[in-house]
């Protein structure tokens, strides 16, 4: 691997990990914000919807932005895969740690390493120039 794609590399799965842990801290505290609105003292039917929505609107789509936007910071160009192909993965592994209750922590340093290093390979390709 040449000089130039490591640094890509590097600056992709430094990227990826920072996204990942701050996507995940906000869409943990709007969610258990939605739950404290559905479960408070005059909860009833659709209770707590508005905010629900607005949970997982902004959980699932912080990541591609915080992606695109830190590649971008940091001088890289044509990150299409890394952001399409994070924001898939980040539906998943990101819903997963937030929607099920129990995870600890190592489950999710470890979600966050392995998106990481998938983020880092995903910036390794690059959409060519005109």
């Amino acid at each position: 691997m040449t000089k130039t794609r490591t640094f890509r590399w590097l600056k992709g799965t430094l990227v990826s990990g920072l996204a990942a842990l701050l996507g995940y801290a906000v869409w943990h505290a709007l969610r258990q914000w939605a739950h404290a609105a559905s479960a408070g003292p005059d909860a009833g039917f659709g209770t707590g919807f508005i905010e629900s929505l607005v949970a997982s609107v902004a959980g699932v789509l912080l990541v591609p932005l915080l992606l695109w936007a830190g590649m971008r910071l940091t001088g890289e160009r044509g990150n299409h895969l890394l952001v399409a192909g994070g924001a898939a993965a980040w539906v998943f592994a990101g819903g997963r740690l937030v929607e099920n209750a129990g995870v600890d922590t190592v489950e999710i340093a470890l979600t966050v390493v392995l998106f990481a290093v998938l983020g880092g390979l995903l910036s390794l390709v690059e959409v060519p120039r005109k």
